[in-house]
């Protein structure tokens, strides 16, 4: 016999089963029933300042001003809003019962929609399902996730959401923007009168928008302070200031403090709101000097002004201003800062540091500075005149372009260009063969950023090997402008980065000889003094004037000239950008000399008259700090020792005069083609004295002459695969193997030859004329014409 089952305790248990599987549906459901996201509105990119001070802010995509969402709404400012949006806020779950109630009976016999029952939380969830019909179902739906909303949030979250979404009339979304809109300050320095005005805004921000309709408006914020003083919220003096207070009229402009910066940082961090390094009271003030100096300018035809202030210790960006106030159709709008422009001789220093650890020069050496022509290129000094030999720290703080095309013809372009690789600058990217001698003088182009980048790594090396007699693998640390990010420079290193720190000591120290601008010439003379190593660059045509200046802690550089790359005569480094420079300096806290690295520097002997490690021959010595790899470079070239007569008057040898009589004498002698331009502005320079007449030999006699070509001949030049015309070899004898020919081309200096006297001549078509000097001055000249093959 079988046993029936119970029915009805199945049928029982299978509804207990459904009815759980429906509850957990629907919890399910209520769990999910908010967005991950709540709001989807684009936002406006807004930066701060370090003490987060507004910066700048960039309206939002679809047009409207609406800042990310505050963290934490002003405490007044919340007070008003719940006074009068909903006194309850602080007691319900998301709805209240008795004022949807309420609001329902009101509408019902009124017939029209009367008042409203919705909560703060229930607003902010209808201003996140912004363009949903206003019916009764979606009224349910917003209760439910109100609800839901309060579970996910606090109370003050909710207000932060609701005060930073709401409208406050025009294109103005959120309390934030509607502070500096209406009452051109920040959230946090409203008063009670100003919280009270935009407490009411949300509610009808068509109908009282702020310059139209005062009655209402005024009878409304009036209404919320009385509200305010019957709840004992404000007391009777501060209701009665309140009441005085008047409404806004025409919105304020939002602050642009740093708009160029905003543009940088939006390129990779749109529609957020970011805390700079930027330090708020500097960034105003150099605001300030830029635009008194594009006032003066622009008097000249000269609109556009960049500068970029740096703290060296952690690459944090003190002041950025990306262009001066001009107009559009000067070019605005751009940001010169970020722009590559022609570089002029600001790479200068970076050439000289590397010379100098590569042990291939020392700071008081010569360096020639004569007319030269070196493959067709012929470079000349801003000044248009020749020293014959200056120092290599006189070459560098007057910038002095012929030595420094001679010292990166030595040094070798392509070297200078990987140095430059890893300085980062990485707008030189073309092949090293493209800008030839030219990089020094401008060939090239870079960036302020990229360029105050890399002097700001040659102070931190400095800077970090004083402190731990080591260096770091990643100096040249890319500049940060995002507040709370502390820089990586890699691992501590005994090997250098690029160049030791006495040589980038010794760098500095030359660039602090720089001349000063028009009234700070004297600047050594006073305690107050600020000492600065700065350089200078104008480019070609006056397009571009530079100045980067350091410190121990700071870096300044300042760009001058016209964004369209207009060049005007007036354009100059020293005279535009180095006035800015200084006083910019004059803003940031003032900053002991930077200390000597003296464990990469050694005390040597160098000969006083040339600056080479002194030989056996110098007459006269003093003592420099080099770096230690100097000690390879050479001894002094230009001290000889040479045969005189008892009188000193004349050269003499063995064979005219008794050894006892000839006196040995150190004599300092510089190439002729140097001696010609030293001798000119160097009075006390003596030649070398000749030889007595009956100690000329044969051998002196004899004359350097050419071989080809000679006096008179015509040159047909040939034409290579690309059709590019060729140079002819011309070959000259003298009397010793070992004697130097210096060749000229025109009265330009084009090159010496040793041994085999052999050089490539770039002439013009026409008549040429071709120079050879030796040593002891003796010289050659003749006529030659040069003519091109069809």
């Amino acid at each position: 016999m079988k046993v029936r089952p119970n029915v009805k305790w199945r049928t029982w248990s299978t509804k207990k089963k459904v009815g759980s599987i429906l509850i957990g549906i629907a919890l399910i459901a209520y769990y999910f029933c908010l967005p991950q996201t709540l709001f989807e509105k684009p936002y406006s990119t807004v930066i701060e300042s370090k003490d987060h001070q507004l910066l700048a802010a960039q309206i939002a995509s679809d047009g409207q001003w609406r800042f990310p969402a505050m963290d934490q709404v002003p405490e007044k400012f919340e007070t008003c809003i719940i006074a009068y949006e909903d006194e309850y806020f602080q007691y319900h779950w998301g709805f209240n019962p008795v004022s949807i109630v309420k609001a329902f009976a009101s509408n019902l016999s009124a017939k029209k929609v009367k008042r409203g029952g919705s909560t703060l939380t229930q607003q902010t969830i209808r201003l996140a399902r912004d363009g949903k019909k206003r019916t009764y179902f979606e009224k349910i739906i917003e209760l439910i996730q109100a609800t839901r909303l309060e579970f996910k949030y606090s109370k003050k979250s909710i207000v932060s959401l609701y005060a930073s979404h709401a409208p406050f009339g025009g294109n103005v979304v959120g309390l934030d923007v509607a502070a500096w809109r209406y009452f051109g300050t920040s959230p946090e320095q409203l008063s009670w009168a100003e919280c009270a005005t935009l407490a009411v805004l949300p509610n009808a921000p068509r109908l009282i928008y702020p310059g139209k309709n005062q009655e209402i408006l005024l009878q409304k914020r009036n209404a919320l302070l009385k509200k305010l003083l019957d709840r004992g919220r404000i007391d009777q003096s501060t209701y009665a200031l309140a009441l005085s207070e008047p409404l806004p009229q025409k919105p304020h402009e939002l602050p642009q403090i740093a708009p160029h910066l905003l543009q940088y940082i939006a390129k990779t961090n749109k529609e957020e709101r970011l805390t700079t390094t930027v330090d708020y009271a500097v960034q105003q003030r150099a605001n300030a000097i830029v635009k008194n100096y594009y006032l003066h300018y622009k008097q000249a035809e000269v609109y556009n002004i960049a500068a970029l202030i740096v703290d060296v210790e952690n690459r944090d960006v003190i002041a950025y201003i990306g262009n001066s106030p001009t107009t559009v159709a000067h070019q605005k709008d751009v940001d010169i800062i970020q722009a590559s422009r022609s570089t002029g001789s600001i790479l200068k220093p970076f050439l000289y540091a590397a010379m100098l650890d590569d042990a291939s020069l020392l700071p008081h050496q010569l360096v020639a500075d004569i007319p030269v022509v070196i493959s067709g290129y012929k470079p000349a000094n801003f000044s248009n005149s020749y020293e014959g030999a200056v120092t290599a720290n006189e070459a560098l703080s007057r910038s002095l372009n012929i030595p420094f095309v001679l010292l990166l013809q030595q040094y070798g372009v392509y070297r200078f260009y990987d140095n430059l690789q890893q300085l980062k600058l990485s707008s030189i990217n073309k092949y090293p063969d493209h800008y030839g001698l030219s990089l020094i003088l401008g060939g090239a182009e870079s960036s302020l950023w990229q360029l105050t980048r890399a002097y700001a790594g040659m102070v931190g090396t400095v800077h970090y090997y004083n402190k731990e007699q080591a260096y770091r693998t990643e100096e040249m640390q890319e500049l940060n402008w995002k507040a709370g990010i502390a820089s990586s420079f890699g691992e501590t290193s005994k090997e250098k980065t690029i160049w030791g720190a006495g040589a980038i000591y010794n760098t500095f120290e030359a660039l602090t000889k720089v001349n000063r601008p028009e009234g700070d010439e004297a600047w050594q003379y006073y305690d107050s003094a600020l000492k600065i190593a700065w350089k200078t660059g104008t480019s070609f045509g006056g397009r571009d004037a530079w100045a980067i200046g350091v410190n121990k802690k700071y870096v300044v550089s300042v760009w001058v000239g016209n964004a369209t790359g207009e060049g005007r005569p007036s354009i100059s480094g020293v005279r535009m950008a180095g006035p800015i420079l200084f006083d910019l300096f004059k803003l940031l806290p003032k900053q002991k000399e930077m200390p000597i690295p003296l464990n990469d520097l050694e005390e040597v002997a160098v000969c006083t008259s040339s600056g080479y490690l002194a030989g056996p021959t110098c007459p006269q010595t003093k003592m420099n700090l080099i770096p230690y790899r100097a000690k390879k470079t050479a001894l002094c070239p230009y001290h000889k020792l040479v045969h005189l007569d008892a009188s000193l008057q004349y050269q003499v040898n063995s064979q005219c005069e008794d050894i006892e009589q000839i006196r040995p004498t150190p004599w300092f002698i510089l190439p002729p083609t140097m001696a010609y331009f030293y001798r000119k502005s160097h009075s006390d320079y003596q030649d070398l004295p000749p030889f007595r007449g009956d100690c000329i030999t044969q051998d002196q006699l004899k004359k350097i002459e050419f071989i080809y070509p000679k006096h008179g001949d015509h040159i047909y030049l040939t034409k290579n695969f690309y059709s590019e015309v060729q140079p002819f070899i011309a070959k000259a004898s003298a009397s010793s193997a070992n004697k130097a020919l210096f060749w000229y081309l025109n009265e330009q200096y084009i090159g010496t030859t040793s041994q085999f006297h052999e050089t490539a001549i770039h002439g013009k078509l026409g008549v040429n004329y071709l120079t050879i000097a030796d040593e002891q001055g003796h010289t050659q000249t003749i006529e030659f014409y040069l003519e091109q093959q069809d």
